[in-house]
């Protein structure tokens, strides 16, 4: 397929939605700066011609944005280095002490990308089930490492439609003593009232998206694992 995916419509209910994040969301929601290219790529993930060899490479180029600038969000420390040439270099190290959790299933679309930009990183899962009626969601399985509550957390969930899944994911994590400001959730795709409701349940948490749009590509799971 080209790139470009597919004609665009001129209109429609997918047309640019405006918002002014800081103000309406506080001041720990980020939103990936868009340009053409990651315009690009969002637009060929939501292209129903997308074939899904296309949409799975697509998809992991977005996911790999997201997560350096989700990483970006962690703390960093002075360091020196000593060069080949033998000169001093005043850098910057992450400090120790990460870790990933995946919102299984949608959620392990993003591990590779972050074991990509973090050798050897330690990667916890949690599973939410949803009642397909009342959206209503319930844990039924989480593992973590042992000593989560000391550790920065990048919380990978991909689609956010309503923000329940997330809002039981991070609760569970508080129930591991990991404190609410360590926990950023790393996102591709949010409708602005999941992340209101996001926000409000946790605002200490930093939340980092590609987009925010009233329609989300609910679709991203199955058509990344091929199960459509």
């Amino acid at each position: 397929m080209s790139r470009g995916g597919g004609d665009c419509p001129a209109n429609g209910i997918l047309d640019d939605f405006k918002y002014d994040v800081h103000d309406e969301y506080g001041p720990n929601l980020k939103v990936l700066p868009t340009n053409h290219e990651v315009k690009e790529l969002q637009t060929i993930l939501r292209d129903r011609n997308t074939s899904r060899s296309d949409f799975k490479f697509y998809a992991d180029r977005l996911i790999r944005l997201v997560v350096e600038e989700s990483l970006n969000q962690l703390p960093f420390s002075k360091c020196t280095v000593t060069t080949p040439t033998g000169a001093i270099y005043n850098g910057l190290k992450y400090e120790r002490g990460n870790c990933g959790v995946s919102i299984v299933r949608s959620g392990e679309a993003m591990e590779q990308g972050l074991r990509d930009c973090c050798r050897s990183i330690r990667i916890g899962k949690i599973l939410v089930e949803s009642d397909a009626e009342t959206h209503e969601a319930r844990v039924v399985y989480a593992r973590f490492p042992e000593d989560i509550a000391g550790r920065k957390v990048l919380l990978m969930y991909p689609i956010m439609s309503t923000g329940n899944t997330v809002i039981q994911s991070v609760t569970v994590l508080k129930e591991h003593n990991v404190l609410e400001e360590n926990i950023i959730l790393s996102n591709l795709f949010s409708t602005p009232f999941a992340a209101k409701a996001v926000v409000h349940a946790f605002p200490l948490m930093k939340i980092l998206t590609s987009e925010l749009h009233p329609v989300a590509p609910n679709h991203f799971g199955q058509k990344y694992f091929g199960t459509d």
